[in-house]
């Protein structure tokens, strides 16, 4: 699965572009980000929640490269970095333009969450 681009609003995969934020499981597939565990907990879609990361991780997931918004608001709570940590899976948090770059190169089991705005 390569990633194409990234703008403010959007981002293109496989010559589809998305209007929202994205999840690329280690499959291939691509859903939607569920935001709103993160936002039900923090008021905000900035912190990546506990519950968030439980929906994110998949079984093996060796990576997760995670698109922090084009300004790279985004960041992990304390619990959801322990949650990773727990299951050895390294968390790579970048702004989504360098995400990108580092997702289509990563090699292994890796899994790609990615925040296309602030």
């Amino acid at each position: 699965m390569k990633i194409d681009s990234t703008e403010f609003g959007s981002i293109t995969i496989a010559g589809r572009t998305y209007p929202h934020d994205v999840l690329i499981r280690l499959s291939g597939e691509v859903v939607k980000r569920k935001k709103k565990l993160s936002k039900q907990v923090y008021g905000s879609s900035h912190t990546i929640s506990r519950d968030e990361a439980e929906f994110v991780y998949e079984q093996g997931g060796e990576t997760l490269v995670l698109g922090a918004g084009q300004y790279g608001n985004v960041h992990l709570s304390p619990e959801a970095a322990e949650f990773f940590e727990q299951h050895q899976c390294r968390v790579l948090l970048q702004p989504t333009a360098a995400a990108i770059k580092t997702y289509n190169h990563a090699g292994g089991k890796t899994i790609g969450l990615f925040h296309v705005t602030c």
